[in-house]
């Protein structure tokens, strides 16, 4: 019984997190237990312990007396987390360049083909699913746990912001150039240099995010 009850609650976390990812369930939001419950037709108990899943992952928040609440990401938090995963992907390149055989090489220039075929039709979610794969190729060539579990664990806070990034203006193309140019470096078998290229696309990354940030402020207030 413990491992179906714990197979429901997992289930109930990945759906909630689906909610979260996709933005049904904003940034902010109070999370409404009664009615999700009716909504999923599952009893308080598996709700509460996916909640406690989340809010250990960082997604979600518990304030006594009043409830939960969808994390909200501040400028704060991506200032203490770009140089963090920067770093980790970062050595995940020089990891996967030490490993990477002719055909991951091969199998990583059809992802970049794809990705600049998206970036010239203007098509960011496409982009943005093709960037993920390729993150995630690299960090399976890396072939290191740790820095698997580490970044897993950073992206899940990050996942609620960076996808607005690719709007600020001019980002999808200076993204694109940034990923050529980690990949230029894998293909040259120049750990070094796809490490350096790789901190300097996740740091950008976070440029962007602080000058959409900017944008919007300013427009609030004209």
């Amino acid at each position: 019984m413990r491992l179906i009850h714990n197979s429901l609650h997992d289930e109930v976390a990945d759906g909630l997190r689906a909610r979260i990812f996709d933005g049904v369930l904003a940034p902010g939001s109070f999370i409404d237990e009664a009615a999700l419950c009716a909504d999923l037709a599952i009893s308080r108990t598996p709700l509460r312990e996916a909640l406690k899943v989340l809010a250990a992952e960082g997604l979600v928040r518990h304030e006594p007396r009043r409830g939960s609440f969808v994390s909200q990401v501040t400028e704060q938090d991506l200032d203490e987390i770009f140089p963090v995963i920067a770093l980790l992907e970062g050595r995940c390149a020089l990891e996967a360049t030490r490993n990477a055989t002719d055909a991951d090489i091969a199998a990583l220039e059809t992802l970049h083909a794809s990705l600049q075929q998206h970036a010239a039709a203007k098509r960011i979610t496409d982009y943005y699913a093709v960037n993920f794969t390729i993150h995630e190729a690299i960090i399976t060539l890396a072939n290191n746990r740790w820095l698997a579990q580490s970044i897993a664990d950073l992206r899940k806070i990050l996942k609620l912001a960076r996808l607005q990034q690719l709007h600020a203006p001019g980002r999808l193309e200076q993204s694109l150039s940034e990923h050529l140019a980690v990949f230029a470096a894998i293909k040259a078998r120049d750990g070094e240099a796809a490490d350096a290229a790789m901190r300097t696309h996740l740091l950008r990354q976070r440029e962007a995010l602080r000058e959409l940030a900017r944008t919007q402020k300013s427009r609030l207030l004209a």
